[in-house]
């Protein structure tokens, strides 16, 4: 386990400071953003205060306290944790409860000749409850302050303001290693062979993975496109200058998992109709919400996939075929205890039956959430996500003459590729979770103007119906 620095722990006590400047100087939308957004990519990964009793203060966990402390406390506004949606309502209820149901359905330890795996403690589950409400608290607070058309502007802004400033950073590791995490805090965040990618190194800078930094550089891409496709004319120039040069840093992240969704993606954004857009995140939604299935269905076209990754490069196709091998086995042990998973511990993996050692490694965060929480977990954190998109697609379809923002349709169209990548890689942050909750808020103000729409239509029919009135 690496050692952090003392700037390290000082960046992250600092956070909460930083964070109530923010939210004094700025309005509750933009504020938001930045806390979330600037956490995520500037404080110390595998830092954390560990406190008796309440969950790691982390680069996770503190913008997300800071964020509602400050709303709370700043703002001095009153945030609801209720959807309008019934369904909402219920899987925001399996999302914070379903722990209950894993560890009372794992207190059995697991049994190795020469070790063992303890079972699942009551602690657990409170414990995970408690992480479970924090990493909901970005969800719940953009739904107040970002569920509306400036507020998405202000997602895309942010991530192309965002996505110039680390290019630095990331420029600097490009040409000398991945080193930004080393000369300021003080470790490597993970291995760094992995960063070394088609005769160069991929960018790491403050985040857990190159991964995560490449997924970051598609966002900010995607941002600028559709800035680049509604902005003023005069301004068009520079603009695409943003978008070729942010092009460039994600080409730069040498990730392919990125790279298939900007190229994918980007011209949806820049061709596409807003409404066509969201019934597009829609089907992404729904397909990653019963991609468990498919794959138990052997629905999923793997060998066809695997001989296209060959063809692109036989290194990552190997890496590829790597991933699926275990998903197949995590997916047969996660279906031992179907419904609320194995719990931790490492108890959703397979292990060696005399020494214990863990068998496989888990990359994909529905195999992870499978695992861990079973089906009730899944469908609870990935329908919490699918269902601003969902409902977002709805409204395209039932509102043929509403006028749609741009901006909703691009952060709609993010957050449909965060999903797909969750299935390859467990890149559900704060942001995610940010745009999830923006989404939903402009869902929920779509579906309360077509109701007074409808209402005020259902008016005149009853007015028109009624017989006139002779006056004498």
């Amino acid at each position: 386990m690496p050692t952090p620095n003392i700037i390290a722990y000082l960046v992250l006590a600092l956070w909460p400071f930083v964070a109530w400047q923010l939210w004094r100087r700025l309005d509750p939308g933009r504020a938001l953003i930045w806390t979330i957004l600037g956490g995520y990519l500037l404080l110390p990964p595998l830092t954390a205060f560990n406190f008796p009793v309440i969950p790691d203060l982390d680069k996770m966990s503190v913008p997300n306290l800071m964020a509602l402390a400050c709303a709370l406390w700043l703002v001095k506004d009153k945030i609801s944790f209720v959807p309008h949606s019934p369904i909402g309502k219920a899987l925001i209820g399996a999302y914070v409860l379903s722990p209950f149901g894993t560890v009372l359905t794992n207190t059995d330890p697991l049994i190795f000749r020469a070790a063992m795996i303890n079972g699942m403690r009551i602690y657990d589950s409170l414990a995970s409850i408690a992480y479970q409400l924090i990493a909901l608290l970005p969800f719940f607070l953009a739904r107040r302050y970002l569920g509306t058309p400036e507020g998405m502007r202000a997602i895309l802004a942010a991530l192309v303001a965002a996505g110039l400033a680390y290019s630095v950073p990331m420029l600097i590791e490009v040409a000398m290693s991945p080193q930004m995490n080393v000369w300021v805090y003080g470790f490597f965040q993970h291995d760094f062979w992995q960063t070394v990618r088609y005769g160069g190194y991929r960018p790491v800078v403050f985040l857990p993975h190159g991964l995560w930094v490449a997924f970051f550089a598609f966002m900010a891409l995607a941002a600028a496109a559709v800035l680049f496709r509604h902005v003023a004319p005069e301004a068009r120039p520079k603009a695409l200058v943003v978008m070729l040069y942010l092009a460039a840093m994600l080409v730069l992240c040498r990730s392919a998992g990125p790279l298939v969704y900007a190229l994918g993606m980007v011209p949806l954004i820049l061709l596409v109709p807003v409404r066509l857009q969201l019934v597009i995140a829609a089907g992404l939604a729904v397909l990653v919400v019963t991609y468990p299935v498919l794959r138990g269905a052997h629905l999923v076209p793997i060998d066809q996939i695997l001989a296209f990754a060959d063809t692109l490069s036989p290194e990552r196709a190997y890496s590829l075929r790597f991933r699926i091998e275990n998903e197949e086995i995590l997916l047969a042990r996660a279906q031992e205890r179907p419904w609320f998973g194995w719990g931790g511990y490492g108890r959703a993996f397979t292990h060696d039956p005399i020494t214990g050692r863990q068998l496989n490694i888990a990359d994909g965060a529905w195999v992870i959430l499978m695992g861990t929480y079973g089906w009730v977990g899944y469908v609870a954190e990935f329908g919490l996500f699918a269902l601003p998109l969902v409902l977002l697609g709805r409204e395209a379809l039932g509102q043929p003459k509403a006028a749609l923002s741009p901006w909703v349709g691009a952060v709609a169209l993010i957050l449909g590729a965060n999903m797909i990548d969750l299935l390859p890689n467990a890149t559900q942050i704060p942001f995610t979770w940010l745009m999830a909750g923006a989404l939903l808020g402009e869902a929920e103000r779509l579906a309360r103007a077509r109701r007074a729409a409808d209402a005020e239509l259902r008016r005149d029919r009853n007015n028109a119906a009624k017989p006139l009135r002779t006056v004498i």
